[in-house]
């Protein structure tokens, strides 16, 4: 009969509430999300402070790049931690704190001006960004410790699941309250909503029960993250396929920053109708990551990868081809489906390279290394639309899509069916 070591035994045992307390966890911060999402509050707030489609582009890209630098340096680290938790708890507070700056800020403008707006928006987006991205590596590495390997997918899907439903729920409030409320309570009010929820997350997250790891083999000479980061890269060469796919992708998807923006302008989007649309990628989100995580598990997640790629080249086809404001409903179900590809599954399936010693390696080159393009892409997509229009932005999109579908089917295997041993 299989034994189970100490650790596991621990984890087994505190295994439903452990899921309990990060479901609540990741219902509360979706909560708090749809109050500012990145997708659509958070550029329309920008777009209130200027037409720049660069810099409205840049507000998405701005917390993903803060999320994925990070990680990388802070690996080593990480690595040699027994516990991540109060390494996760201290650092997640610079990723909810912010956004009751966003709400001062917002109730400043009539005094401070709408360029002195735009500054202290964009540092605070920076802040909350790499706030993000400093506790992501301990996150991901103290959930893959206490969520076992047959159930991350799952897991990770059904959280992110209820964050896209609460998202979607909260997301509806907040178009109602923009379009009741006068400037500056309008967005002031859905950023102090958020800050509150986001309180309620950090209680959840901290009511998590992580064992200390005492059977872990941390060497006595700490490792330069570069050597472990180049040895990994030396070796593994389906990881760095891998890779490709992570860097491609924000060029890929480039032209979905402006998606909220172009049907604002092109087809005279009312809040309302903003809100819908942020439901409706959010239930779409929820739906495809309870599906997509679960067949994940079952029959690998490099094919949910595939379904993503295909998603995101019939989603910048559409965009590109649209015609009316009803376009975007099955746009932004595509959207949906394309994020959780390369967010949930993609994450889900970085931590199935190496072992318990190495993934915070895995997970810090997968988010660093591909931080760089997270900016680049907005910035090139935000220059295409400022000089040629929003439609050339969703056809390179498109294009790029196609690129990234073709190394996923014919380059990149699943981790799980190989043994690579990485010493």
């Amino acid at each position: 009969m299989f034994q189970y070591t100490t650790l596991e035994k621990n984890i087994r045992e505190n295994l439903k509430h452990n899921i309990s307390a990060n479901l609540w966890d990741g219902s509360l911060f979706g909560a708090a999300l749809g109050f500012a999402s990145f997708s659509t509050i958070l550029p329309l707030f920008v777009a209130s402070l200027t037409d720049s489609a660069t810099l409205i582009g840049l507000v998405p890209a701005i917390h993903s790049a803060g999320w994925l630098l990070p990680q990388l340096f802070t690996a080593s680290h990480v690595s040699r931690l027994r516990q991540y938790k109060r390494t996760v708890l201290m650092m997640t507070i610079h990723e909810r704190i912010p956004f009751l700056g966003l709400a001062l800020v917002a109730l400043a403008l009539p005094f401070i001006g709408l360029n002195a707006g735009l500054i202290l928006a964009f540092l605070m987006l920076v802040w909350q960004g790499l706030g993000g991205g400093f506790t992501a590596n301990a996150w991901t590495s103290m959930i893959s410790k206490i969520i076992p390997p047959d159930s991350r997918g799952t897991f990770f899907g059904m959280q992110a699941g209820l964050a896209n439903l609460f998202i979607s729920i909260s997301a509806i409030g907040a178009g109602y309250l923009l379009n009741a409320l006068a400037s500056p309570w309008d967005f002031a009010t859905c950023f102090f909503l958020a800050s509150i929820l986001f309180t309620a997350s950090w209680f959840a997250l901290a009511a998590t029960r992580e064992p200390e790891d005492t059977e872990k083999i941390i060497p006595e000479e700490k490792t330069h993250f570069w050597d472990d980061a180049k040895r990994v890269l030396s070796r593994d060469r389906n990881f760095n396929w891998f890779l490709s796919v992570r860097i491609l992708s924000q060029f890929a998807t480039m032209g979905f920053s402006f998606y909220i923006v172009y049907a604002l302008r092109e087809f005279n989007m009312t809040p309302v109708i903003a809100g819908y649309l942020t439901a409706t990628l959010t239930i779409s989100q929820t739906i495809a990551n309870i599906g997509m995580g679960w067949l994940g598990d079952k029959v690998g997640h490099r094919v949910m990868l595939i379904l993503g790629a295909v998603s995101a080249v019939l989603s910048a086809f559409l965009a590109w081809n649209a015609t009316s404001i009803l376009w975007f409903y099955p746009i932004f179900i595509l959207t949906g489906m394309t994020n959780v590809s390369l967010w949930t599954i993609s994450m889900t399936m970085t931590v199935d390279f190496g072992g318990e010693s190495e993934r915070p390696i895995y997970i810090g080159l997968a988010q660093t290394l591909t931080a760089p393009a997270t900016i680049i892409a907005p910035i090139l997509g935000g220059w295409v639309a400022d000089s040629a229009g929003f439609v050339p932005t969703f056809m390179i999109s498109a294009i790029l899509s196609l690129a990234m579908l073709g190394i996923l089917i014919f380059l990149v295997k699943d981790p799980r069916k190989q043994k690579i041993s990485i010493t």
